[in-house]
């Protein structure tokens, strides 16, 4: 009879992970990955199925964390620069804290690894900030843009922002408004 399967070898392989790719690559061995996680290699491939499958676990998981740390309380009864705002200084303040899970989620979302069903998968729940997006258009508070490319657009701005923050910490909370306001007047309606 098999073992029952533990949550926190798991995610513990997951962890792992992390810190294997964030400093080796997509690329990086599995059996690092496993020794890492203090598992036997065999025991990793009972936990996934394959290395593909354990990319792409991994992405749907750090995509999850960074959208409930981005999840603004009451979207709806704030503007849309303040609960824009606030998702934006969350996602700052997670990818400052989290460089290496920051790391991997940029080099997992330029992975052919990476299944198309998992990145669709990675962008549920994201859906009350692009619908704040959406209304922020319609009432021509913002320029439309595609949404692919307004993600790009914040993802760039905030990248360079968290890379300034981790130059000087210091200056974060000036760094962080400078960013966001960078993000906002790009997509602001003239």
């Amino acid at each position: 009879m098999a073992r029952p399967r533990s949550e926190d070898k798991r995610n513990a392989i997951l962890e792992a992970a992390t810190g294997v790719i964030a400093l080796e690559g997509v690329s990086a061995p599995t059996a690092k990955i496993a020794k890492l996680a203090g598992v036997a290699e065999g025991t990793l491939f009972t936990y996934f199925n394959n290395k593909d499958e354990l990319l792409n676990e991994l992405y749907i998981q750090l995509k999850a964390e960074l959208r409930e740390v981005m999840a603004t309380e009451a979207l709806s009864t704030k503007s849309a620069r303040s609960a824009a705002q606030h998702a934006w200084t969350r996602y700052v303040s997670w990818g400052v804290a989290n460089p290496h899970k920051r790391k991997v989620l940029a080099q997992l979302g330029v992975s052919e690894r990476i299944t198309e069903h998992s990145k669709a998968g990675g962008m549920v729940g994201f859906t009350e900030l692009n619908a704040l997006l959406s209304r922020s258009v319609g009432s021509r508070i913002l320029r439309q843009q595609p949404a692919a490319f307004v993600g790009a657009l914040l993802g760039a701005i905030a990248e360079t922002t968290m890379d300034f923050i981790s130059r000087e910490p210091s200056r974060a909370q000036q760094y962080s408004q400078a960013g966001f306001e960078a993000f906002w007047n790009a997509l602001g309606a003239k």
